[in-house]
């Protein structure tokens, strides 16, 4: 089972940027998909964005136009760059990573918090 390290969050203003890392312990190249989910407080965890190997990307609606996700193979490493940073953007962010054969696995996730 592959370990994900997620880091990056931290606290930013209204129409601030994070970017978000997600560090696998091995190659990602072969996975189903990978993604970024968030749960905020007394909320379910909800996806964020995923993309898959042909690097077609899905992004939920209230994060269209203003995160983007990416990943370097060569590094093992997904990304997650959030532009135009909301109040409602403050949870706690995970990496997800769909390994096939029903493995997946989670990081430990980060938080971020937008607030002025």
């Amino acid at each position: 089972q592959v370990q994900l390290v997620e880091s990056g969050g931290g606290l930013v203003q209204p129409g601030g940027s994070l970017r978000l890392s997600c560090a696998a312990s091995g190659s990602i190249v072969s996975f189903n998909f990978m993604g970024w989910y968030r749960q905020a407080p007394g909320k379910q965890r909800e996806l964020v964005a995923r993309m898959f190997p042909s690097s077609r990307t899905d992004y939920a609606v209230p994060v269209k136009g203003r995160f983007t996700i990416s990943r370097d193979n060569a590094k093992n490493t997904l990304y997650l760059q959030m532009n135009s940073l909301k109040p409602e953007d403050t949870a706690v962010y995970y990496c997800h990573a769909d390994q096939g054969l029903g493995r997946t696995s989670w990081g430990q996730g980060t938080q971020v918090t937008v607030s002025s």
